[in-house]
């Protein structure tokens, strides 16, 4: 998987690409725990994710949480295939899609 960082301001967007599955889902976690301290706005842009694994979804949910203590958290172009597996999770009625 290969994480994109851009940050302005207080918003940070992470565009992922690839699979977030057992074996990249721990890079994410460390990219999430240097990045958020002084975050706002977190954004995840799924454009180019091909597969997201229960490991994957711990560290996007862990992140949510965080980030309902600091600001907001949005997940943007999500395609078909993690669509899918976020409502079959229940989770597309906890994220904030867009």
């Amino acid at each position: 998987m290969t994480i994109e960082k851009t940050r302005e301001g207080g918003t940070l967007t992470l565009g992922l690409q690839g699979r977030l599955d057992v074996n990249s889902a721990p890079e994410l976690k460390e990219v999430l725990d240097a990045e958020l301290g002084d975050v706002t706005a977190l954004v995840f842009d799924l454009k180019e994710l091909e597969y997201i694994s229960s490991g994957g979804i711990r560290v996007i949910t862990a992140a949510q949480k965080q980030m309902k203590k600091q600001g907001s958290m949005k997940i943007r172009n999500v395609n078909s295939i993690i669509t899918e597996i976020f409502m079959l999770t229940g989770l597309v009625n906890i994220f904030d899609i867009e």
